[in-house]
C-alpha cells in the first residue's frame, strides 16, 4: 500500500506535536494503524501543510501526489476549512474544486477517502457563521462522495469531538485525543476496525475576563494580524512527507 494524505494542518498534525516538536496528526496514525493490520510496509507520503486554502490542495498536492513513482494506491483529501474563515467565499467553486479533485484520482485508479474535518466553531469568534458555511460544504461534500461512491468520513457532524477535551488551546485545532479519534474513524472506514477513540470529560472549562483576554492575546490577534498582513503560518513550508516514507508494521501484543 502506498498513501499519500492531502489537506491542511487537520492532516500535517498541528496540534499533535511530538517531543522534537514536529506534528504527528491523525493521518501519521493512519499509515501505522495500516501497516499494522495489513502486517507489512506502508509507504506514506504527507503533502498537508498549515493555512492551505482547498485551491492549491486540490491542485498542487494533488499534482505532487499524482506524479509520485510509484504513484499512489490510496489518497485522502480534506480541505476547506481555511476558506471558511476567509469573507467572501464561493462554495459552488469549493465543491467544483474537490469535484475536479474526486475525478483525477478515479481517473488514476486511485482509491480516495474524502473527509469533512472536525468543527470548532463552539468556542470561536464568529462561530455561528463558521458553523453554517462548514456545515454547507460538509453536505455537499458528502453528497460528491456519493454520488462518485467513493469512501467518505464524516467529522464535521461527529458531537463528541467538539467536546472541549479535543482542542488544543488554539481552539482551532485538535489536540493528541482529537486527532486519535479522527485515526480510529478512518481506519475503521478503510477495513480495519478500531473503536472510537474517546476520552473522560474534564473538570467545566471557565471562560473568565482573563483567560478569554489570554487567548485572545495569544491565539486570535496573531491570527489577525496575520491576515492584514497577506502571510499564513505555513507560507514557504513544505509539506512534511514529500516522497515515501517506509512506515513498518508494529508487532501485535
Amino acid at each position: 500500500m502506498r498513501y499519500a494524505a492531502l489537506g491542511d494542518s487537520f492532516t500535517e498534525g498541528v496540534g499533535d506535536e511530538l517531543p522534537d516538536g514536529s506534528p504527528r496528526g491523525w493521518a501519521d496514525l493512519v499509515a501505522a494503524g495500516l501497516a499494522t493490520g495489513r502486517g507489512e510496509t506502508v509507504h506514506y507520503a504527507n503533502f498537508a501543510v498549515r493555512g492551505r486554502l482547498l485551491e492549491p490542495i486540490a491542485t498542487t498536492q494533488l499534482d505532487a501526489a499524482l506524479a509520485l513513482d510509484p504513484q499512489p494506491t490510496l489518497i485522502t483529501f480534506n480541505g476547506g476549512g481555511n476558506d471558511m474563515m476567509r469573507p467572501g467565499i464561493d462554495p459552488a467553486r469549493l465543491v467544483a474544486l474537490t469535484e475536479r479533485a474526486v475525478r483525477r484520482c478515479l481517473d488514476a485508479g486511485v482509491r480516495l477517502v474524502l473527509l469533512s474535518g472536525p468543527d470548532p466553531s463552539a468556542r470561536l469568534p464568529l462561530g455561528r457563521v463558521i458553523h453554517r458555511r462548514g456545515a454547507a460544504l460538509t453536505v455537499a461534500i458528502e453528497r460528491l462522495a456519493a454520488r462518485y461512491d467513493v469512501l467518505y468520513v464524516g467529522m464535521f457532524g461527529d458531537a463528541e469531538i467538539r467536546r472541549p477535551e479535543y482542542w488544543a488551546p488554539d481552539r482551532l485545532h485538535l489536540n493528541s485525543a482529537g486527532h486519535r479519534r479522527v485515526a480510529s474513524r478512518v481506519l475503521t472506514a478503510l477495513g480495519h476496525p478500531q473503536p472510537a477513540h474517546a476520552v473522560e470529560p474534564g473538570p467545566a472549562a471557565t471562560r473568565g475576563l482573563m483567560a478569554e483576554a489570554r487567548y485572545y492575546r495569544e491565539h486570535v490577534l496573531p491570527w489577525v494580524n496575520r491576515r492584514l498582513r497577506g502571510i499564513s503560518s505555513g507560507d514557504d513550508e513544505p509539506g512534511k512527507h514529500q516522497d515515501w516514507t517506509p512506515v513498518e508494521a508494529m508487532p501485535r501484543v
